[in-house]
């Protein structure tokens, strides 16, 4: 697996495991842990996760058990608990739902009322401790990463998590290259737009042409791009390795232009998306 350097020293995973509703529904637990446990096997060892989606982190610590060293474990706090105090128990508390020792990864959702440098003072004291190994953020555009760039210690930010696929290309304008002129490493999160994305002729016509999936298309169409990593979520087995194929798939510059014709990058700043 491929793998982009972090502050650390970690190398972050370029393919993941997304676990957004995962655990909301009993009767598919064990499908779903089955799911993750497979994506282990095929060496998927990225497997992200919130407090907002508590049940998932469930999900993942039974997943997860007796496997930890082949994990690189992602979890978020929510910017209503993101106060230094706050940002402290929710640590704790994922830790006792993933049932692990630490988190490789752990974000502020989004930015809520709390000031970036009470939350970043707390999640270094959090990987001082031990109970983190790296901080980052999710959903921040431009302006508040530079904003947070001015806050002591935050520049170890090891990740912004965004909203990026195809049809979502804002971050590219300006979000993406200053992520990438400061070596923060962008963790696209839905990138095959929740399914949307499944359905659109020219994905599916280049797809035909690699013998794969618009969905394996559109996960290559990211993991194409530099110093970003794609974290789609899969429910089932079968499901995971399909999106584990598109690691192997290479696009020419015909079908990167093709896309760009279908999905045109932007020419203006965009406001960050979030769903």
């Amino acid at each position: 697996m491929r793998g982009l350097r972090l502050p650390s020293g970690a190398e972050l995973p370029v393919l993941g495991q997304g676990t957004w509703g995962m655990g909301e529904d009993d009767s598919k637990r064990d499908s779903e842990v089955a799911a993750l446990r497979h994506g282990l096997d095929l060496g998927l060892g990225l497997i992200d996760t919130a407090e907002m989606y508590a049940d998932s982190e469930v999900v993942v610590g039974e997943a997860i058990q007796g496997r930890r060293d082949e994990v690189f474990l992602v979890s978020k706090v929510l910017p209503s608990n993101s106060s230094y105090t706050g940002t402290i128990e929710a640590c704790e508390r994922s830790l006792r739902r993933t049932r692990t020792d630490h988190l490789d990864l752990f974000l502020l959702h989004w930015r809520g009322g709390v000031p970036l440098a009470e939350t970043v003072s707390a999640l270094i004291e959090l990987r001082d401790a031990g109970k983190i190994r790296d901080f980052g953020v999710s959903n921040l555009d431009t302006d508040d990463m530079q904003e947070l760039w001015g806050v002591d210690g935050a520049r170890d930010c090891a990740a912004d998590q965004i909203l990026f696929n195809l049809t979502r290309r804002g971050p590219e304008y300006d979000l993406i290259p200053w992520c990438r002129e400061q070596g923060v490493p962008v963790m696209a999160y839905s990138p095959i737009e929740q399914g949307r994305l499944l359905k659109d002729p020219v994905l599916a016509e280049i797809a035909e042409r690699h013998g794969a999936t618009p969905a394996q298309i559109a996960i290559a169409w990211v993991l194409a791009g530099e110093g970003l990593c794609a974290i789609p979520k899969a429910s089932r087995p079968e499901h995971v390795e399909l999106n584990r194929g598109a690691l192997d798939i290479t696009l020419t510059g015909e079908d990167l232009a093709e896309l760009d014709d279908r999905f045109p990058a932007p020419d203006r700043p965009t406001p960050l998306e979030v769903i």
